[in-house]
């Protein structure tokens, strides 16, 4: 398997780790991304479990940990802005042993800067896939063709490299949409994060230490198509809500992004020499915590199993047995957890306020609060990561 070609389609999490992973091990990884460069930004997201472990073998764990959101508070409130209940920023966020949590687009750049050396190609993306016995014809968009050893799917839920090679299908929707974008911080959040709920629909917004700004992010329950004005669709949805809903909606700006809270379930993650990785693959939902982690033991994974192998056919299907506990465990977290993210009646919000306004006050309430978060750091360990050894580094 030495000196093999890859291509990676995606440079999100799964991508970039993937191509760190194939380098140290003597492959030949190119990574092609459609936006114009690595993106900056994004939501916050947890690193978790066995997913720690890689970083850390990576040598990233130190910067990581310098560049943490650091949320040191959480708030519940009511439609007038009254406190309910707040905790300290690790419980409200459900991160226990040593978990790093950090914002998306920092973690890319970090990611990226370790790959230096690994050819990426900007502002393009793959058009068509023809597979041979010895190699992938790859055609991009951009009309250009390249023959690959191996093609690998690391370009998210709606995956085009899925659907040229699987077909179309794979994807399940939750019922739940998710929108997110960047806000002025008008309320003067200081590393804090405000939560309001109403039937059907929650809010979130907060603020980081790597955001001079804030963020804010919309759960609700909603099973129709997206339609074509995303942005309108979204304020009509909250138009009747209060604390600073309209405030947050009065700033849709260029980050905007809504989409499905979805994930993807597949028999196999591999035909002859494509394969996928991360949500393109094994989509867990926004909702269940574990995307990135996912994303980050996954990329490990495959890298290591196509290292050991005597070629690609045993590197994917090793790689799949190796990994599909690990990923069953953590995409049963997202139906889950989302239930308990947007509640469905009057009545359960009131109920969860009037527990939340008690928590404080509860004797044993620190075992309460782990035993509620020990489902998210069981599936987040239920994998024992190999130490696969390391063919060739490429400094």
């Amino acid at each position: 398997m030495k000196n093999t070609t890859v291509l990676i389609s995606g440079a999100g999490v799964a991508g970039i780790t993937l191509a760190y992973w194939l380098r140290r091990n003597g492959f030949t990884p190119t990574v092609v991304e459609r936006a114009s460069s690595i993106r900056d930004g994004g939501y916050k997201v947890d690193i978790r479990g066995a997913a720690l472990r890689v970083v850390e073998r990576m040598g990233l764990l130190g910067q990581i940990r310098e560049r943490v959101t650091d949320v040191r508070a959480g708030s519940v409130v009511d439609s007038r802005g009254r406190r309910v209940a707040s905790m300290d920023g690790d419980t409200f966020g459900g991160r226990t042993h040593g978990d790093a949590e950090i914002l998306r687009g920092d973690l890319h750049r970090l990611l990226f800067d370790a790959t230096q050396g690994v050819e990426y190609v900007f502002g393009d993306s793959v058009a068509g896939l023809l597979q041979a016995d010895d190699h992938v014809q790859v055609t991009f968009a951009s009309g250009v063709r390249r023959a690959f050893d191996l093609v690998i799917g690391a370009d998210g839920v709606h995956s085009a490299t899925r659907r040229m090679a699987f077909g179309d299908g794979y994807v399940r929707d939750l019922g739940y949409r998710v929108s997110i974008f960047s806000v002025p911080n008008h309320l003067g959040l200081d590393r804090e994060e405000v939560t309001y709920v109403s039937p059907g629909r929650t809010v979130l917004m907060y603020s980081t230490a790597q955001d001079a700004g804030a963020k804010a992010m919309f759960l609700f329950a909603d099973d129709q198509p997206k339609p074509a004005d995303a942005r309108q669709y979204l304020a009509d949805r909250y138009a009747t809500e209060g604390w600073e809903v309209s405030a947050l909606l009065a700033h849709m700006g260029e980050d905007f992004y809504l989409d499905d809270l979805s994930q993807v379930h597949m028999d196999r993650w591999s035909t002859g020499r494509v394969a996928l990785v991360g949500d393109a693959a094994y989509c867990a939902s926004t909702a269940s915590g574990q995307g990135t982690s996912l994303a980050l033991v996954g990329a490990y994974v495959l890298a290591g199993e196509l290292a050991a192998a005597a070629d690609h056919v045993q590197g994917f299907a090793n790689y799949e047995d190796a990994l599909r506990d690990f990923v069953d465990a953590n995409q049963k977290l997202g139906p889950a957890n989302i239930k308990r993210m947007v509640l469905a009646s009057k009545a359960q919000v009131r109920m969860s306020m009037i527990f939340l306004s008690l928590l404080s006050k509860l004797p044993g309430k620190d075992k309460l609060i782990a035993k509620a978060l020990e489902p998210i750091h069981r599936a987040a360990n239920v994998i024992t990561l190999k130490d696969y050894p390391v063919r060739c580094f490429a400094p």
